[in-house]
């Protein structure tokens, strides 16, 4: 049996870094595609990921996550481990099967992901993984668990992921969606997993009871999305986000950060930056807490779910 979640080395102030803007060149964040100006060929891309993960490394971030649907983001975080030399007992590697990129990196593309969480894919995607991780691939989670997808409940598919996870491998799931707290109460009902990957943030905060219950058992918690997609940034329309920032002497991005990574129940969030820049602004969350007084005033932005997703549905590849 693999290590505990928490066990491993995951860096400091529970921030990691989630590679979906880097690994490809369209994606959903508020500005992606201004952040590279252009320069969307693979090679500027991988440069500028190394770019990042340089930053994110030399900043202390030892947790990084990845996904087989992230474009070429699994090849770009084994490139630069190789030239940084770095090992499984010296950062953490997550990545997700269940999505195939189909954009063919292009960015106007019609459909640029395709899910598919059956066991073929799973055995598939998983080889895929390997491939380009190694041994360096620590935790290997479903990609975007939902009642509906009948995931959780396939018995072959859960047959193989214990398999993975009796041979050392720790499995974990992800969650999206208005019914994030549903799915991950029956995730916890069926057991077998390490670790849980939810959105929570400023305006989505409906999967909290489930995390902390999570959290109680011994999973890992991971935090993604924490600044909604930009939309807790400056890019986004939030003053009373902006008004506190100010207040605080930091941007809105550290602000969102600082709420999730601050959490007693969250092991990491994510930073999903995609430039040197927005990295460090994001790891400045590291440096201050929130008040309870900030914290009530910022219970203003929270959002229906229902009303949160419909946004982030609505939401322009680049």
């Amino acid at each position: 049996m693999a290590a505990a979640f928490r066990d491993l080395e995951l860096g400091e102030g529970n921030i990691g870094l989630g590679l979906a803007a880097l690994g490809r060149p369209g994606y959903i964040n508020l500005g992606h595609g201004g952040d590279f100006a252009g320069h969307t060929d693979v090679e500027s891309m991988q440069e500028r990921a190394h770019d990042v993960l340089d930053a994110a490394y030399d900043a202390g971030v030892r947790y990084f996550d990845a996904a087989r649907s992230y474009g070429r983001a699994e090849e770009f975080l084994a490139t630069w481990l190789a030239l940084r030399g770095l090992g499984p007992d010296e950062v953490t590697v997550g990545s997700k099967w269940g999505y195939r990129y189909t954009a063919g990196w292009r960015i106007d593309a019609k459909v640029h992901e395709v899910k598919d969480l059956s066991l073929p894919h799973l055995e598939h995607q998983y080889e895929e993984s390997r491939e380009w991780l190694g041994t360096e691939l620590r935790l290997y989670q479903i990609h975007s668990a939902t009642l509906d997808s009948g995931v959780l409940d396939d018995p072959a598919v859960m047959e193989e992921l214990s398999r993975l996870r009796a041979n050392g491998l720790l499995v974990g799931f992800t969650v999206t969606g208005p019914q994030q707290r549903e799915t991950i109460e029956r995730a916890l009902q069926v057991g077998e997993f390490d670790t849980v990957q939810a959105t929570w943030n400023l305006m989505e905060r409906s999967a909290q009871p489930a995390l902390e219950a999570a959290h109680r058992q011994g999973l890992g918690v991971i935090i993604k999305e924490a600044v909604a997609n930009g939309r807790l940034t400056p890019r986004g329309d939030t003053p009373l986000l902006t008004e506190v920032a100010r207040e605080l002497d930091t941007t809105e991005d550290a602000v969102a950060l600082s709420a999730a990574s601050h959490q007693p129940w969250v092991d990491v969030a994510l930073s999903g930056a995609s430039t040197v820049e927005m990295l460090r602004s994001n790891l400045t969350a590291r440096e201050f807490t929130l008040d309870s007084e900030v914290l009530d005033r910022l219970d203003a932005l929270r959002e229906d779910p229902g009303t949160y997703w419909e946004t982030r549905s609505d939401l322009s590849w680049n």
